[in-house]
């Protein structure tokens, strides 16, 4: 079963006032953003006004975004309004909304307006992103959103992490553009066209020529780099390490959800006659089995490396290799209910990866560092912050009653429930053992928090209005992580009754 857009008007000559209506998020943000650099370029170094100006500005768009139409289809699908495409605008707004706190805390940021324009224009990519069914309007979005995280994982020109990271950021996304790229002009060669359903509906019509394979190929490797799917997750570690905390926050959240959002509709809809048979008693080749593979190899690798790390945002970058991994099932799976479950999944994990960097950069300015031996004598220094960590670290290994849990047995029991006779049961069984695994780095870092005793020196810093505004933002994420679990109906039923 595949995903296909319902039936939606097709207005190929529409005024400009229409055009920018429908695309008022995306102009609020491109306006709030250059309101914010102009902040920035008068020499005003305070980072409060400017985050009070991109807070105030994601708000406006994300109520514009819930104003939108129900149906709207521009320029072949270019820009489509869509109840799915709606509400994941609405999660990514919300993310880049959880990620202003992050930069307006940092006290080593310098150039806060320049640093806010660049997350509010990379916000901008992902609206693009999530708003298009249209292989060229889905590279620009990529590409708008890759040159946005460049620059904020090297923003930080003190330290030479950082970049490092934007250097290996920047090589890696490249690649990984030129092999999107590279398959999109092969579906264009063979197809005729690049908008999602048509390209689905002639595919339909006859056999899959084997140039089109090769394309599909490149098109998933891309995709793999931008989810840091094992083999290609290789720039992770670097840049959740070395780019600034609220940047690797973004990176890790906003960025994943936009490019899951975007790798469904591709496949479950572009590439839906090529899906294959990844069942293990009637494997056929097509991007099924690929993504399985993906899926498979992620899971292992990440949650095995993730048992040698000491540092925990290179930690939290393997973890999030082996994330990527279970996102996966969904996809594999197929129909409405996985892709449902791809969704809410990574919406999950977005909300809760936030809320651990967070607490890492708290720990990070009292202490100078983000190692286990930083985390050290937290519950002590700040019984908040080691409670909050707690809940991000069991949702993320899979526990109950938080949403990670839930999240974790919506994807398995959708690829268990998938094609006929259980096919997809290794895969879950892959993923059921590498969640096992998770759970010992995982309690790894509660047990420095919780049982080891401090060894580093802490710097005691005043409180202030940043501080409280991180704790706040933390507060919020630790509580909607908990909410989501104990209540996950009122996400889960609000995705699935989007997904058409």
């Amino acid at each position: 079963m595949s995903v296909r857009p319902g039936p939606q008007p097709l207005n190929l000559f529409v005024s400009y006032l229409d055009l920018l209506k429908l695309a008022s998020p995306e102009a609020i943000i491109v306006l709030i953003a250059l309101a914010v650099l102009t902040i920035g370029l008068t020499g005003d170094r305070s980072r409060t006004f400017p985050g009070i100006v991109a807070v105030v500005g994601i708000v406006i768009a994300i109520w514009t975004t819930m104003r939108l139409p129900q149906h709207a289809n521009l320029f072949g699908g270019m820009l489509v309004i869509s109840p799915l495409n709606s509400l994941f605008k609405i999660v990514c707004l919300a993310l880049a909304l959880a990620t202003v706190p992050l930069a307006v805390s940092e006290k080593s940021m310098r150039n806060p307006g320049e640093y806010l324009a660049m997350l509010l224009l990379g916000t901008v990519g992902l609206l693009l992103l999530v708003g298009s069914e249209e292989l060229l309007m889905i590279f620009i979005g990529l590409e708008v959103l890759g040159l946005s995280l460049y620059v904020m994982a090297a923003f930080d020109k003190t330290d030479a992490r950082s970049a490092e990271a934007g250097l290996k950021y920047f090589l890696f996304g490249s690649t990984a553009s030129a092999f999107t790229l590279f398959g999109i002009s092969l579906v264009y060669g063979i197809s005729g066209t690049t908008a999602l359903n048509v390209i689905g509906l002639k595919l339909a019509m006859g056999s899959i020529p084997p140039l089109f394979a090769v394309g599909i190929v490149m098109t998933l490797i891309g995709f793999a780099f931008k989810i840091a799917a094992a083999p290609f997750h290789l720039w992770a570690p670097d840049v959740y390490q070395g780019a600034p905390i609220p940047s690797a926050a973004f990176i890790a959240s906003g960025s994943k959800v936009a490019a899951f959002v975007v790798l469904g509709k591709i496949v479950l809809v572009g590439f839906a006659p090529a899906h294959g048979n990844a069942a293990w008693h009637s494997m056929l080749p097509g991007w099924s089995p690929i993504l399985a593979a993906l899926a498979a190899l992620s899971i292992l690798l990440g949650n095995f490396v993730a048992l040698a790390q000491t540092n925990v945002r290179r930690l939290l970058a393997y973890s999030a290799v082996a994330h990527a991994g279970y996102t996966l099932l969904g996809l594999v799976a197929g129909g409405r209910e996985g892709f449902s479950a791809t969704l809410f999944y990574t919406t999950i994990y977005a909300l809760t990866l936030i809320g651990a960097f967070a607490v890492v950069g708290i720990v990070k300015r009292e202490t100078g560092g983000d190692d286990f031996q930083n985390f050290a004598g937290l519950a002590s220094r700040s019984p908040f912050s080691a409670a909050c960590m707690s809940v991000f670290m069991l949702s993320l290994a899979g526990l109950p009653p938080l949403a990670g849990f839930f999240g974790k047995f919506y994807l398995f029991s959708a690829a268990f429930r998938a094609g006929g006779n259980h096919g997809l049961l290794w895969l879950v069984v892959v993923a059921l053992f590498g969640s096992f695994v998770s759970l010992y780095y995982y309690l790894n870092v509660l047990k420095a928090i919780f049982v080891d005793k401090n060894a580093s020196e802490t710097r005691h810093s005043s409180p202030g209005t940043h501080r409280f505004v991180a704790n706040a933002t933390i507060a919020v994420l630790a509580a909607s992580v908990v909410l989501l679990g104990v209540l996950p109906d009122a996400l889960a039923e609000a995705i699935a009754k989007s997904v058409p």
